[in-house]
């Protein structure tokens, strides 16, 4: 097999992020790396990785699902490949030869971006552009941080791939009591913040199924592209 990208793992939160994932290299014939579920949130993937010694020195690990914008720049369905992760102050870089690597393989399609990690959901917008001005971060996740402070101590040369599903001008609900403190979804919950806010709900949804569907794609190209 050719896959100049030797990525031994995708770490990918659980759901419906990590079935596009798997969704998209359905498809693919000769070896591809194995997929994790990863629970959602800093606390929880902390635990999680801190468990499961699954990983070498030197093994490179691949980060996917989606985030939020921070910046105009970046709307639903845009693909971004981070550079570094900053939370509290704190900065943790990328693996910058597997990242350039990952961005020669699908450059048209993809952003360089600075991301935020946050310990809660960011669902107001006006929070989201506040956020994106003072800290200079163009995207927002639960997981980078957490991920890439573990990694790069164990020596582990990690990238960090994932779709916008929410922009930076609507309102998401804010679903941070769904999240359990395993880091999985608490169905009640998510309805129940869903139904309080029909259109910023229906909204998410929308944007959520549109980031999905690229995901699986850009996945699927990433890997067809490496075995070529």
């Amino acid at each position: 097999m050719s896959n100049f990208l030797p990525i031994n793992t995708i770490l990918v939160s659980q759901g419906a992020e990590y079935k596009a994932v798997c969704r998209g290299l359905s498809g693919i014939t000769g070896s591809i790396p194995t997929v994790v579920a990863i629970p959602v949130g800093m606390k929880p993937l902390l635990k999680y990785l801190q468990q499961g010694q699954f990983l070498a020195p030197k093994s490179r690990v691949l980060i996917m699902g989606l985030c939020g914008s921070l910046s105009d720049r970046h709307t639903v369905g845009d693909i971004v490949l981070y550079q570094d992760c900053i939370y509290q102050g704190k900065q943790e870089e990328c693996d910058r030869t597997f990242t350039a690597q990952l961005h020669f393989c699908i450059s048209e399609k993809v952003s360089l971006v600075k991301s935020l990690t946050s310990d809660r959901v960011i669902w107001s917008a006006a929070e989201k552009r506040r956020l994106g001005e003072t800290l200079a971060a163009d995207v927002v996740d639960m997981e980078g941080f957490t991920a890439l402070e573990f990694f790069n101590a164990s020596g582990v040369a990690v990238a960090i791939l994932r779709v916008v599903s929410d922009d930076c001008q609507h309102n998401i609900p804010d679903l941070t009591s769904a999240i359990n403190s395993d880091g999985s979804l608490n169905p009640f919950p998510l309805a129940m913040g869903m139904l309080r806010q029909p259109l910023a709900a229906t909204r998410l949804i929308r944007g959520s199924l549109t980031a999905l569907k690229v995901l699986e794609q850009v996945t699927n190209l990433l890997f067809s592209a490496s075995q070529k």
